[in-house]
């Protein structure tokens, strides 16, 4: 996880996602880095809009906060729209998952 946390973290600070950088932000945290693994994410991420994906990512993650901070009636309907929510976020982070390896 912590080397996609550096290609986020190179992202957010507008510099190239390069083997070379993602080598020196892990060094710069004191990871013991595995060159295949950075390979194997700067191939996944070439041509992939990581905005988007991050856009994408954050809408399902935000609508049970508002779901459950909306009152809802004492009903057995509430139950299944949670367990609906619940399967939207787990496809979106299975999503991702899939992205970065």
């Amino acid at each position: 996880m912590e080397y996609v946390y550096a290609a986020l973290l190179l992202h957010a600070a507008g510099k190239e996602i390069t083997e070379e950088n993602i080598k020196a932000v892990l060094e710069a945290a004191g990871v013991s880095v595995d060159e295949a693994r950075i390979k194997a994410l700067v191939a996944a991420l070439e041509g992939v809009n990581i905005d988007e994906v991050i856009e994408k990512a954050a809408m399902p993650v935000a609508a049970p906060v508002a779901v459950a901070a909306a009152p809802t009636p004492a009903s057995e309907e509430a139950p299944v729209e949670e367990e609906e929510e619940e399967e939207k976020e787990e496809e979106a982070l299975a999503g991702l998952g899939a992205l970065f390896g």
